[in-house]
């Protein structure tokens, strides 16, 4: 018994230690030869084979796809489809490999033609950059009948240019891709010992947000979003995808959103051809501005990618930033740049040595001593290995046999004068060589500068960035969120709520909107959007909260239940726990709120208060003026109005608002509106004042204080307040004749949120200059060096004020060295012009 149980653990011992081998073994396998690069040459396995197999069949033609794929089959053990698709993902890249034929979209997520059906070759970058078998490191491939390379001497940040994904057993990598140009920038600011900076750029171009990119790092995130365009009112444009996503997927994520009832559209429609475009139909009365948010909000055309830069270094998984990763690759390359030079300088002295020999054997008649009649072979070998003695103190190194050997089988001829001049005129671009390679390695930080250099000049043509970097603006979802949802109010018995459909209809709203309701007892409460909720009964006034609003101002007198006293106060609400009752009367449950008023501007009312007629007061009938009294906060007891009871109090005036005008600041950094100090300063707005926008193209805008509004800060040139007699000066460039026109004009035009262009329409017309001083003066810089001259101009003396769709009158000639500016009124009074 006891040796079966022996028996037993034993075979359990010895199971337990080959899963936990085999599963290291496997996990190892997994993160070296499969999902994670090599820092050496930022490749896979199967990427290096895919390349290496390629060489093998180059001729500089296209191949099949499929050829190549069976090529790299030799090396690579797992099969055609994971070749297939590394392949393809390569050649979607477009750097490495030339494609021909459909091989997909990543912007709409077409797949490639079948593999028999498309052709590849190695790119003219590919051969300059990944291939030396000189400088090569090679090892067996699996089956151990060929050579495959251990990793391709990569002269060039590969890694960081592809990008690489990979998911392991217990690890994962995400490296994201960053334009060729940059790279080079980045390589040449290193090896010059300057600090530079990388930042992704996608195939799929859109915009990204690197605030937070920690150098590719754990724990880095990139924000992308999709380009929007505004075509008109009730028309959206995308024009771009961000990393990963679709054009199928982010229409889903479009389509989802409507019917979640975060946006609003009638249709959505993929018109995407040689470009990006999706075509957004909005709802009847949708904001445009707050569906482009949304979009942002709700749907892919924001996504958040995470970074995790792993690589394999030694043989071990290392997590590594990516200016680190520039630095190791470029270091290599230095080291292979070295390798080459090295070896060419090696060539080149060997061609010396023997082109030395070769003038000598001619030059000096040593190939005389093969016409003498010596006995042996050998011996004609000494004979002439003696000849060659007296002059090989000019050689670099020793006469060898083979050397010897090498001149004998050199057909005799006779030997011209021009020959003897042909060799040493070999030997002299032969020295000039060895001369610049021995120069190349000495200076080699400058050699390698010069490589990037090289490589920017002739493989960086079209390979502009395609991501545009922005910082974004954070948005909050319930100011966004499209009121979808309809509240309704059973006042009497004091419910809230969804459902209530057979009650009174209060506001439509979002759900995630607070609502903030008032009973006649003088009971606050606030509560979120549901299908029915409990506030009090007799609910005297709901409405959606506003956190923070401290311009909305509430009017309310109530008789205290105990002492019978009817107070009066003002009050806002900033900031409360939801679901909390909050007492606004002193407390009495027989307290009753006669009176109650909400004001978004805090307007101060005038009531009429009617007192019991049975009580022992002279005047029955009262007048209360609400401005008369401060805004408090929302626990205080109020003002004393009357001790006498109340009858009922009347709405008897309207009141002004008690508040003054609130500033309103334009953030140009991020195109919006605000109240809370950001960017410039606007003045101060009461509610009815308006905007006036002029952006670059030469149109203006007339426009409310609305704060959900987006501006494009690179074309806006100008933002303040509206008045309607203020004079512009404007100085566009008429393209089509050559000159700068200046005009002056008042804004005539009503219609709000409306573009209006003022300048003549043409093609590369476009705004110069544009003021709303009252007398602004013109500076005008033309010319360069001995040419350049400065002009000053009064605007106001050259042209009188005309219709805002006047051409205006020709200011100057156009030329490309003209700069306009406008002079402030400080220096202009100095020099006496106003």
């Amino acid at each position: 018994m006891k040796n079966k149980n022996y028996e037993h653990v034993q075979t359990d011992h010895g199971i337990n230690g080959q899963y936990k081998s085999w599963f290291l073994d496997y996990a190892s396998y997994v993160i070296l030869e499969r999902a994670v690069p090599a820092v050496e040459d930022g490749l896979k396995p199967v990427q290096r084979r895919i390349l290496h197999a390629m060489k093998e069949m180059d001729d500089g033609r296209f191949n099949k796809v499929a050829n190549i794929i069976g090529q790299s089959m030799q090396y690579h053990p797992h099969g055609d489809a994971s070749i297939g698709d590394a392949l393809v993902n390569m050649g979607q890249k477009g750097l490495l490999i030339d494609t021909q034929g459909n091989w997909g979209d990543v912007r709409t997520g077409d797949d490639a033609a079948a593999s028999r059906y498309i052709e590849a070759r190695l790119s003219k970058l590919a051969h300059e950059i990944v291939f030396n078998p000189k400088t090569t490191n090679w090892q067996l491939s699996y089956d151990g009948r060929k050579n495959e390379p251990v990793t391709l001497p990569v002269k060039f940040p590969l890694l960081l240019a592809h990008g690489a994904e990979g998911i392991a057993v217990g690890l994962a990598t995400k490296i994201l891709p960053h334009n060729f140009c940059e790279l080079c920038d980045a390589a040449i600011k290193y090896l010059k010992g300057r600090k530079f900076d990388l930042y992704p750029d996608f195939l799929t171009g859109a915009m990204a947000d690197v605030t937070d990119y920690n150098q590719g790092m754990r724990g880095g995130r990139v924000k992308v979003r999709a380009h929007i365009e505004e075509i008109d009112k009730k028309t959206l444009a995308v024009r771009s995808v961000p990393f990963g996503v679709t054009t199928s997927s982010l229409m889903d994520s479009i389509v989802k959103a409507n019917d979640a009832g975060k946006i609003k559209i009638k249709k959505v429609t993929d018109n995407t051809a040689a470009e990006v475009e999706i075509q957004i139909d909005l709802a009847p009365g949708i904001s445009p501005d707050i569906t482009i948010d949304a979009l942002y909000k709700f749907t892919d055309c924001e996504v958040s990618v995470a970074t995790n830069a792993c690589v394999i270094v030694d043989q071990k998984p290392v997590f590594i930033g990516v200016h680190e990763l520039l630095r190791l690759s470029v270091d290599r390359t230095k080291d292979l740049l070295q390798k080459e030079l090295e070896i060419r300088l090696g060539e080149l002295q060997e061609k010396w040595h023997y082109t030395s020999l070769e003038k000598i054997f001619f030059e000096e008649k040593i190939y005389k001593e093969l016409e003498k009649k010596h006995d042996t072979w050998e011996l004609v070998i000494k004979a002439i290995d003696k000849a060659f003695q007296p002059f090989a103190k000019h050689l670099r190194r020793p006469i060898t046999r083979e050397d010897i050997l090498k001149l004998t089988e050199k057909p005799v001829r006779r030997i011209y004068k021009l020959d003897i001049d042909e060799l040493n005129e070999q030997i002299r671009g032969l020295e000039a060589e060895i001369k610049q390679v021995n120069h190349d390695l000495a200076h080699l930080n400058e050699y390698a500068i010069s490589y990037y250099e090289n490589l920017l000049k002739k493989f960086g043509k079209g390979r502009d960035r395609k991501t545009e970097l922005k910082v974004f603006e954070v948005i909050e979802a319930k100011h966004v969120a499209i009121a979808n949802t309809r509240i309704f109010i059973n006042r009497a018995d004091g419910f809230i709520g969804t459902s209530l459909k057979k009650d009174e209809f209060l506001v439509e709203c979002s759900d995630l909107d607070d609502i903030i309701a008032f009973t006649k007892r003088g009971i606050m409460k606030i509560v979120k959007v549901q299908d029915k909720v409990f506030i009090g009964k007799d609910i005297i006034h709901a409405a959606v909260f506003r956190k923070g609003d401290d311009r909305m101002t509430y009017n309310m007198m109530y008789t205290d239940g105990e002492t019978g006293t009817t107070y009066a106060k003002r009050f806002n609400v900033t900031g409360i726990t939801r679901d909390k009752e909050y007492d606004l009367t002193k407390g009495h449950d027989k307290s009753k709120v006669h009176y109650f008023t909400a004001n978004p501007n805090g307007e101060a009312e005038v009531v009429r208060i009617i007192l019991s007629p049975n009580c022992s007061a002279k005047k029955k009938e009262l007048d209360f003026f609400f401005e008369e009294i401060e805004i408090k906060a929302r626990g205080s007891m109020g003002n004393q109005v009357t001790k006498y009871p109340v009858r009922q109090v009347r709405f008897k005036e309207a009141g002004v608002a008690t508040l003054g005008a609130i500033k309103l600041w334009y953030d140009d950094k991020f195109g919006r509106l605000n109240h809370d100090g950001k960017g410039i300063e606007l003045g101060d707005f009461d509610a009815e004042d308006r905007l006036l926008v002029i952006y670059s193209d030469g149109s203006y805008e007339i426009t409310d204080q609305e704060l959900t509004q987006r501006f494009n800060p690179e074309e806006v040139w100008l933002v303040e307040k509206f008045e309607p007699q203020r004079i512009i000066t404007a100085v566009y460039l008429d393209a089509d004749k050559l000159q700068f026109n200046v005009k002056r004009f008042r804004i005539e035009t009503q219609t709000l949120k409306t573009k209006f262009t003022f300048i003549k329409e043409g093609k590369n017309n476009k705004l110069e200059a544009v003021s709303t001083e009252a007398d602004p003066v013109l500076l005008v810089n033309s010319g360069k060096g001995a040419q350049a001259r400065a002009s000053k101009f009064k605007v106001a003396n050259l042209v009188e004020v005309m219709g805002w769709k006047a051409v205006g009158a020709k200011l100057i000639d156009f030329s490309k060295s003209t700069e306009l500016s406008w002079e402030v009124k400080e220096e202009a009074k100095q020099v006496g012009l106003f």
